[in-house]
């Protein structure tokens, strides 16, 4: 007899039985969306239809950004070598770090110290936000989820934020962080925008997710792009070439939309 010496609350696996959270696996397939089994396997219980909407949105925003993010080039270089697709897109994963992914889970920790403060001071949003500024800065800690490299008004976050809204899900996290960028722009005399960091880290905050899984859940959602990069960057261009992304030139598609392909 084999004594049981650790446990998982995740998946049973028995002969003839699957079963993801308790739910039998077959009774999932065809029933919920991708995204509604991954937010499954995270938190242990299916999301509400609006959760699992602005989860899916999430999801499909960072699902890529182009040649430039440093896990494309990673991914695109470890290709033109030669490694698998598995090790390229690994090489790709290993460079989502703090400063690149990673700020979802930063502003996520800045929100709640934030939200932690609002709970004492409600009538003082902004005052909260200018003293959360002060407190980071006097710190020399860096604000997450603020400003961009390329974008002044990301259509990411407008839509994630109509979206939230439109749903019921928006809350005290998108709140509080359009009052840290009003007041941060304020005091440098130019928008410091929300990125879509930011946006997808106050969402999650409103929706009370664990911040531990932000760094997951943009993986999960960039290794989609990765192995898009890897595939092509294998079939169309010479090995162990020099990949420079400021001389990329975009030759797909023009710009088409789901309301024009669907008449």
């Amino acid at each position: 007899m084999i004594m049981n010496s650790w446990s998982t609350a995740i998946t049973e696996v028995k002969p003839n039985r699957l079963r993801l959270r308790g739910y039998p696996l077959e009774e999932l397939m065809g029933q919920v969306s991708f995204t509604d089994a991954i937010y499954l396997t995270l938190i242990g219980e299916l999301p509400s239809p609006e959760v699992g909407k602005i989860l899916d949105a999430i999801l499909v925003a960072s699902i890529d950004h182009g040649v430039t993010p440093p896990s494309t080039l990673a991914a695109r270089t470890a290709a033109s070598t030669g490694a698998p697709l598995n090790g390229a897109v690994s090489a790709g994963i290993l460079s989502i770090n703090q400063s690149h992914g990673g700020a979802i889970e930063g502003c996520m920790e800045l929100l709640r110290e934030a939200l932690r403060d609002y709970s004492e001071l409600p009538e003082d949003l902004e005052g909260v936000a200018c003293t959360i500024i002060d407190r980071w800065r006097l710190a020399k800690r860096r604000l997450p989820g603020l400003g961009h490299r390329i974008h002044t008004a990301d259509p990411r976050v407008i839509q994630l934020f109509d979206l939230a809204q439109d749903l019921g899900v928006s809350g005290n996290g998108v709140t509080m962080l359009q009052a840290i960028e009003s007041n941060l722009g304020a005091r440098f005399g130019r928008d410091i925008p929300i990125n879509v960091d930011g946006a997808i880290a106050a969402l999650l905050v409103d929706m009370d997710l664990p911040s531990d899984l932000a760094n997951g859940l943009f993986i999960i959602a960039r290794v989609g792009g990765l192995v898009a990069h890897v595939s092509e960057e294998s079939r169309r261009n010479k090995p162990v070439r020099k990949i420079d992304p400021d001389k990329h030139l975009y030759d797909g598609p023009e710009a088409r939309s789901l309301s024009s392909d669907a008449s």
